[in-house]
C-alpha cells in the first residue's frame, strides 16, 4: 500500500513551500520586513529646524487667538502696520541702535541679544526660560537706552531773572538771596567761558533749618533759575543703600537705584538733584548710605558713578546735587566735609503777615478756585492769625490756615449762602474756629 496515497474522505493538502522573506509590501503594510524593524527616515536638519519653527508659530499663534477671543488680551493693529518690528530679538536689536549708548555698553547689549536669540532657538518661543531671558533682557535694554548719555537742558546765563525768581518765591532773607546770587552766578560764570561741556566744580550746598523755612523751595529756585529739571530724591526713612545705588541683575526683581531713575525721569544728563533730609536715614543703614554720598557729591569720584544694575559708569560730574537737612548731627562728617552749610533762618511774625498776604493767599485761593473779588481779607486780619503761629518756625501752619480759611469761603459760595465774602476781625473766628 502506497504510504503516500490518501484515504478516502481525507481533505489534507501538502504543506505549502516555503516563501524568501519580502523586503516590501508586507503583511505589515509597510516596508518593514515581517520579522524586520521599520527602517527610520531621516530628514536634512534645515527641514527640521523649518518644521519646528512653523509648528511654534502656529502654537503662539493660536495661542494669542484663543486669548484674545476669551478675552484675555486685546486684539490690537500688528507692529508692521505702524512701521516696527514685529519680531521681538529684532525690535530690541532696532531700540539698541537708535539709542545713542556708548560703544563699548552697545557690544554687551548685543551680546545679550545674540544669546536671546540662540535660547529661543533652542527652547523656543513658548519656553519659560526664553520668556524669563526676553523679560529681563527687554526690562534691562529700555533702562539702558532710556538713560540721557548725551541729552543736557540748555543754561539760562541771566543773572537778572534768577534774581527775579529768587524775589518771587521769598520774602526777606535778602543775606541768604545774595549768597545764592553769588553761587548761581559762579555756576554761569563757568558755563559762559569754558562751554556747555564743562564740569562745574562747585561746592554742594546743604541748607539746614527748621521745618517749613523754605529750604526745598530754594532748591527749585535755584533749577528755575539756571533753566535745568529738578528732581527730588527723599532720604527719609531710607533703609538700605540699594536705593541709591540699584540692585545687581542676578537678582529676579533687580531695578536700579534712585540716582539713574531720576536721571532717567529728567531726560538730562544735567538736572538739579535735591538729596532732601540727609538726616532722616535710619540708624542701620546710615554708614552704608553716608559711604555712596562721599561718591556722589566728590567731583573726582562721581564722573563715574556705577549702579549696581546698569553694572556700567556714568559720568555725573555735570549734574549738580543741593542737599537738605533739620540738623547735621546725624550726617557724617565725610560728608559734612564735601558739602556747603547754609543755615535757613526762623520767620518772624511780620515776615509771616508779608508772606501769607503776598505769597500763601493768592496762591491758596487759585488753587481752590476763588476770583480775587469773592474772597477778602482785611489787613487787621493778618495779625490776629499770625499771632497763635508764634511758635512755628516756619510756614506750614500758616498755610493749612489759610486753606481752611478759602475752603469755608468756596462752601458758603457754592451753598448759595453769599456771593462774595469779607474776612473780618469780627468774623475771623467763624472761619478759623477748627484750627
Amino acid at each position: 500500500m502506497d504510504p503516500n496515497a490518501q484515504t478516502p474522505g481525507s481533505s489534507s493538502a501538502p504543506p505549502p513551500p516555503p516563501q524568501a522573506p519580502s523586503t516590501g509590501g508586507g503583511a505589515n503594510g509597510d516596508m518593514s520586513s515581517i520579522n524586520g524593524d521599520k527602517p527610520i527616515e531621516v530628514l536634512p536638519s534645515n527641514q527640521v529646524a523649518q518644521q519646528q519653527e512653523m509648528q511654534e508659530a502656529a502654537q503662539v499663534q493660536a495661542t494669542a487667538q484663543a486669548q484674545a477671543t476669551n478675552g484675555i488680551i486685546p486684539q490690537t493693529p500688528s507692529k508692521e502696520s505702524k512701521g516696527e518690528s514685529s519680531d521681538q530679538i529684532r525690535a530690541l536689536g532696532e531700540k539698541i541702535e537708535k539709542s545713542p549708548v556708548p560703544e563699548e555698553l552697545r557690544k554687551i547689549l548685543d551680546d545679550r541679544i545674540a544669546r536671546l536669540a540662540l535660547i529661543r532657538s533652542g527652547s523656543g518661543f513658548m519656553s519659560s526660560t526664553y520668556i524669563m531671558e526676553y523679560e529681563s533682557t527687554q526690562r534691562y535694554v529700555n533702562w539702558v537706552t532710556g538713560m540721557p548719555w548725551e541729552s543736557k537742558s540748555q543754561d539760562i546765563l541771566d543773572l537778572k531773572k534768577a534774581k527775579e525768581i529768587l524775589d518771587r518765591d521769598h520774602f526777606g532773607l535778602e543775606l541768604l538771596k545774595s549768597r545764592m546770587l553769588e553761587y548761581i552766578a559762579s555756576i554761569m560764570l563757568n558755563l559762559q567761558n569754558n562751554g556747555p561741556d564743562y564740569a562745574a566744580q562747585s561746592p554742594v550746598l546743604c541748607f539746614v533749618g527748621l521745618a517749613g523755612t523754605g529750604k526745598t523751595t530754594f532748591a527749585k529756585s535755584i533749577a528755575e533759575a539756571l533753566g535745568r529739571e529738578f528732581e527730588r530724591i527723599p532720604f527719609g526713612g531710607m533703609a538700605d543703600s540699594r536705593v541709591l545705588r540699584g540692585q545687581s541683575r542676578f537678582f529676579p526683581d533687580a531695578e536700579p537705584g534712585q540716582i539713574i531713575k531720576r536721571l532717567v525721569h529728567a531726560k538730562t544728563k544735567n538736572p538739579v538733584l535735591l538729596l532732601d533730609e540727609l538726616d532722616r536715614v535710619t540708624e542701620t543703614a546710615r554708614a552704608d548710605i553716608m559711604g555712596v554720598l562721599i561718591e556722589l557729591l566728590d567731583p573726582g569720584q562721581n564722573n563715574a558713578f556705577s549702579d549696581h544694575y546698569i553694572d556700567y559708569p556714568f559720568n555725573l560730574s555735570n549734574s549738580l546735587f543741593v542737599a537738605t537737612a533739620n540738623n547735621t548731627s546725624a550726617i557724617s562728617t565725610a560728608v559734612i566735609d564735601r558739602l556747603e552749610i547754609i543755615t535757613m533762618p526762623s520767620y518772624n511774625d511780620e515776615e509771616k503777615m508779608h508772606i501769607g498776604r503776598d505769597y500763601v493767599f493768592p496762591k491758596v485761593s487759585k488753587l481752590i478756585g476763588l476770583k480775587p473779588e469773592q474772597l477778602v481779607v482785611d489787613e487787621p486780619v493778618w495779625e490776629i492769625i499770625i499771632r497763635p503761629l508764634g511758635y512755628d518756625p516756619g510756614i506750614r501752619g500758616l498755610e493749612r490756615l489759610v486753606n481752611m480759611m478759602c475752603r469755608k469761603a468756596a462752601r458758603m459760595i457754592v451753598a448759595g449762602e453769599a456771593k462774595n465774602i469779607k474776612i473780618t476781625a469780627d468774623n475771623v473766628k467763624l472761619f478759623t474756629q477748627d484750627y
